[in-house]
Formats: structure tokens, sequence, C-alpha cells
């Protein structure tokens, strides 16, 4: 599928969670194309974790459509859709009385891997992950760091084709920071799209070839990284999102 994967069409994307509540989400549209490293970046309660959340089928729109479509114009959806997609929530995602070997069979087998899958995959990533020493001790032992490569790790078990992060490196020490970004690289030059939500502008700017910048619900600019500073006349990211999204205090 990584290969046959074209790109994700948002179209006029709405959600009010109630009728005497603002709308979290007004009419976004928008269009991640597959390979790109795609930033979605706001403040503190711009719509972000709402629209990560309706992207990866947790809850429904209110109004507009999200299609996942192939290189032949078809769209993908239910237990395919599923299959092909990862996500790493900024919770972890793990049972804590089990270990990372019994976390990563119990992910694998629920993405449908067969036993060999599974004991392929649960090795490839707890190495790559510097887990392997780990691998039999339960995880509410870990450091942050290391809890936040298992999350990783099972959210990549099934090899996705989209990958979904929510702060995937939020609280961890340099070397963990380091490892998940190599691997994330990694990952998108085997044709794995990713899809990146953080408050961590510097790295997002190193990290993201695309960005779509949301606040109060709608986006308010999106394009290539390089050309949004240039557009903006910014020297990096953190200069553009003040200049954007102003200085108030957010809750």
């Amino acid at each position: 599928m990584k290969s046959n994967f074209s790109h994700i069409s948002i179209d006029s994307v709405s959600k009010q969670y109630s009728p005497n509540l603002p709308f979290s989400l007004d009419k976004i549209n928008l269009q991640i194309q597959s390979n790109t490293k795609f930033g979605i970046l706001g403040p503190n309660g711009a719509g972000k974790t709402t629209l990560i959340s309706i992207l990866t089928g947790l809850i429904e729109p209110t109004s507009g459509k999200v299609n996942y479509v192939l290189n032949n114009g078809d769209s993908i959806h239910g237990i395919d859709l599923k299959a092909s997609i990862g996500f790493v929530p900024q919770d972890f995602a793990f049972y804590p009385e089990l270990t990372p070997l019994q976390n990563l069979h119990y992910f694998g087998a629920l993405s449908g891997l067969s036993k060999l899958e599974i004991k392929v995959r649960s090795e490839y990533t707890l190495e790559v992950l510097g887990l392997t020493s780990v691998a039999k001790k339960k995880a509410h032992t870990f450091s942050g760091g290391m809890k936040r490569r298992l999350n990783l790790a099972i959210g990549i078990i099934h090899e996705p084709a989209i990958l979904f992060l929510d702060e995937p490196t939020v609280g961890v020490d340099v070397q963990s920071k380091f490892a998940i970004i190599q691997l994330l690289e990694k990952l998108n030059k085997e044709h794995t799209t990713i899809i990146y939500t953080s408050h961590h502008l510097s790295e997002a700017q190193d990290f993201c070839t695309d960005i779509a910048m949301i606040d109060q619900g709608t986006i308010i600019c999106t394009n290539q990284t390089s050309k949004l500073l240039e557009e903006y006349h910014s020297k990096n990211l953190e200069e553009l999102f003040i200049k954007l999204t102003g200085q108030a205090l957010r809750d």
C-alpha cells in the first residue's frame, strides 16, 4: 500500500462537539501528499487533536469528509484503511504491567499480523529503538524516554503506510529523541507518510517537509516549510508562529 498511496484529501471538514459550543474545526480543506513529513502545528486549543482524531477515525466529523486516495484514484476504507494507519498518541498507549515483547505481540496480533511477522517485526523494532536488553522487563519500570520509544514501536509494528505522531519526543532525553527522529527519517525514506504534531518548533522546522498551521479551528497557512518561511519573511518557525497566531497566552 505504501507505493500505491497518493494523498489524503480533507474536504470542508468541520467538527462541533455540541450545538451549544463553537466549532472546534471550521471547514478545513487540506491535501497531504504521500511520502511527506507533514506537520500540523498550532497553539493549545487550535484544533490539532480534533483534526488528528478525525483523520485516524477515532471520531467522526460533523460535516465534510476525509478520503485516503490511491494512485489509481480509488479510496480505501474500513479494514484496509485501519491496517494502513499507525497512530502514536502523546499519552502512553501500552500495558505497563506487560513487557515490551508482550505488548508488541498483543498489538501485532490486534493488527492481524501472523506469528512469524510479529516475531520478526518485534525483534526489529526493539533493536532499532534500543529496547532489546529490556524486552522482558515490565514497562512500568522504564524511564520516560524508554516508554516513549516503546509507544513508537507499537505504532509501527504493522508497518503502516501512514504514521500519525502526537508529540512523539515530549519529555524525553536527548539520546531517545535522536533515536526516534532517526527512525522516523528512515521510515519516511522507505515511503511511510508521516503526519506529526508538536510544540517543539525547532524540531518541526528540521523534520517537516510541509506544514499546515491551524488556529481557532481554521487553517491559517500551509505550504512546504522552506516556502512558508520565505513567504512570511521569517527566520524560523517560532517567529512565523508568533506572527500568525499572536503573543496572547492560550489555555
